[in-house]
């Protein structure tokens, strides 16, 4: 039972780690070219162009291809080890991977060959080769129809299962599926109707201040995407691996649904300094941004909260004594703890862009990649190397090659992730020192900005020799000889409260139709505005 899954989740697995690896590789390189040491010249043979260049790869690997392949992978797993049945259609599964895989080679080609140096916004006007943006599309498709098989494979079971409550984590990862289909249609809309025709000429021109709108109509919602299967793992399975229940599963669940309705009617406060959009409604979304902080705070509580019925279950006593008692020697709990304490910087750091008047002090600052990377950096590729440390060897078969190595790669993580962003965070807010910038060249750099450069570069020295310690440990358990005397089976967390959750945080439609008219009222005067006023002016750049 679950072969098919688990190769579909092998192979999701695999090609993410492989992104990974070749996009972490550009991290520390930015960081030691910020202090002087322009390593891009070095790499002109192997057809890295310049720090932009590299800058891309780094980001559309990281940010797209490794979270969009290793979250289908995971759910693979999780939805049918949580429903107890598998794929009701898993050539649809496969198909979905077959397009994503396609879509990846298409935008990776012209990438490599410089022909797509707009970095992971691809912001209009610089202008890409089509085949990244069809490429772009494919991965976007191929990740609708991996969820179309989730949802006939929940429908099948709720048929056989009527009345029942759809187990948790089976639920929090279908509402992120959903969520990321609803998301999705803005960057679509932005790429069929904006970009591929102005690319291949048939206009003359874009509006770039419609396609920004756009892309933040996806791209703030794929914050969360990235992040709650993170909370599926600390919700569903961390309090078990903690020895713990869960303190309450009707908070768990009201989470998912709150992040559904929220997460895409939030996107204008990237665009704050756009002048073409509406103060009003700039407005408007930041209110609905603050709002999302409400199941941030109910996830940091609930969280604990089931932690510290781990910790004092396996005899944690006093006021924090449990926190010592948790299983810290394990990589797996240990990689997913730290990524939260990391992510509870970066919440906080996220009220700072939510405000418009702070926002408008750290815009377009270091200190934006500083968040970023307290968030996709910390948060979730943190817990989804925590994650792997028992996924890969329960699809494999084999023993983790090494759990004192795992516990060595995730503290360096936490070190080197502490180190970069703390340097990133100051260099914004202090000196207003720019992002996506080569710093190494540019004439106006401040020797005041030397020593927290420095900083950050050590942190991603740091974070680049943590990724090398994960890979071999990965490497090693697949190849490894060691297999497994007992089967893994999926930690499950039980509720502390065994009373079922009430039935109105498993109905779909009204919390569907919430999100509809949310996303409508946030966005549809704004579009019916900027639409009226199309300007498709603008001409295509080759910036780098």
């Amino acid at each position: 039972m679950y072969a098919r899954e688990n190769k579909l989740t092998g192979w999701h697995l695999g090609i993410a780690m492989g992104a990974l690896f070749v996009g972490g590789l550009m991290g520390p390189l930015q960081k030691l070219e910020h202090v002087g040491i322009n390593v891009y010249t070095a790499l002109t043979d192997v057809g890295i162009a310049s720090y932009y260049q590299g800058l891309t790869i780094h980001a559309v690997l990281n940010a797209l291809v490794w979270t969009t392949f290793f979250i289908i992978g995971f759910f693979t797993y999780a939805i049918t080890r949580s429903l107890k049945r598998e794929l009701s259609h898993p050539w649809v599964n496969r198909l979905g991977l077959i397009l994503m895989v396609i879509g990846t080679v298409m935008a990776a080609i012209p990438i490599l060959l410089n022909l797509a140096t707009v970095l992971y916004t691809f912001y209009p006007p610089m202008q890409a080769s089509v085949f990244f943006y069809l490429g772009l599309v494919f991965v976007v498709i191929g990740s609708w129809v991996c969820g179309y098989g989730f949802y006939a494979t929940y429908i099948m079971w709720r048929r056989e299962n009527p009345g029942e409550r759809t187990p948790l984590i089976a639920l929090g990862s279908i509402i992120t599926m959903v969520m990321w289909q609803f998301a999705t249609i803005g960057v679509a809309v932005e790429i069929l109707f904006l970009i591929i025709p102005w690319t291949l000429g048939w206009v003359e021109g874009t509006d770039p201040q419609l396609a920004r709108t756009f892309f933040w109509f996806f791209g703030h919602p794929l914050v969360y995407f990235w992040l709650l299967p993170a909370y599926v793992s600390w919700y569903g399975m961390l309090p078990k691996q903690a020895g713990g229940k869960l303190f309450s599963e009707s908070l768990a669940r009201l989470v998912f649904w709150l992040f559904l309705a929220l997460s895409i009617p939030v996107g204008l406060h990237h665009q704050y300094v756009d002048p073409g959009v509406p103060a009003g409604w700039k407005t408007v979304h930041a209110v609905l941004t603050y709002a999302l902080f409400i199941p941030s705070m109910l996830t940091a509580f609930t969280v604990v909260a089931s932690l510290e019925i781990g910790g004092r279950a396996r005899g944690g006593k006093g006021l924090l004594g449990w926190i010592r008692t948790l299983p810290w020697g394990d990589p797996s709990f240990t990689a997913q703890n730290l990524a939260m304490i990391l992510f509870a910087f970066g919440g906080i750091g996220g009220l700072t862009n939510a405000s418009y008047n702070l926002n408008l002090v750290i815009h377009n600052t270091m200190w934006v990649p500083g968040h970023f990377h307290l968030t996709l950096g910390s948060a979730v590729t943190l817990s989804f190397f925590g994650i792997a440390y028992w996924l890969v060897p329960a699809i494999s078969g084999k023993q983790l090659w090494s759990r004192k190595l795992g516990l060595w790669q995730a503290w360096t993580w936490f070190v080197g992730m502490l180190l970069m962003s703390n340097g990133l965070h100051i260099l914004g807010l202090n000196f207003g020192v720019p992002r996506r910038t080569m710093l190494g060249v540019a004439p106006y750099a401040a020797d005041a900005w030397q020593p927290l450069l420095i900083e950050a570069a050590l942190g991603g020295i740091i974070l680049g020799i943590s990724g090398l310690l994960f890979y071999t440990n990965m490497v090693a358990t697949v190849r490894s000889k060691k297999r497994l005397e007992t089967p893994i089976e999926m930690p499950v967390a039980e509720a502390l409260d065994a009373t079922p959750s009430p039935a109105w945080l498993d109905n779909w439609r009204p919390w569907v139709a919430v999100t509809i008219a949310l996303v409508l009222i946030a966005y549809g005067p704004i579009l019916y505005y900027l639409i009226s006023n199309l300007n498709l002016t603008s001409p295509g750049f080759k910036v780098w």
